[in-house]
């Protein structure tokens, strides 16, 4: 069976969806910091993602973590995270559910 661009990227969707910014209790899909998943063929994964601040604690690692997570995919090439801070971050990129748990709803 072969699995669309589509469906991995889904899948890609979902593993990073397992990843919380240590200091919200929100997974950083749902915070709004994925900006683009691109899979490209041999199933490579490009995201571009950012941080809630450059400042951020955890800029050393979220991106890392993301690498881990989705290399860890079964079939997955290789993984390119560019972090950006363009646009800069705002809450209004945040999900519905990510404003709702933080109660900004």
């Amino acid at each position: 069976m072969t699995i669309t661009d589509e469906d991995l990227k889904e899948t890609v969707r979902k593993a990073i969806k397992t990843i919380y910014d240590p200091e919200i209790p929100v997974d950083i899909y749902e915070l709004g910091l994925i900006y683009e998943i691109e899979i490209y063929p041999v199933n490579n994964v490009y995201i571009k993602m950012t941080l809630t601040s450059p400042n951020c604690p955890s800029a050393g690692t979220i991106p890392e973590d993301v690498r881990t997570t989705v290399s860890a995919i079964d079939g997955i090439g290789e993984v390119h995270v560019e972090l950006t801070f363009d646009p800069p971050y705002h809450q209004d990129m945040m999900s519905e559910v990510a404003k709702l748990e933080l109660g900004f709803l």
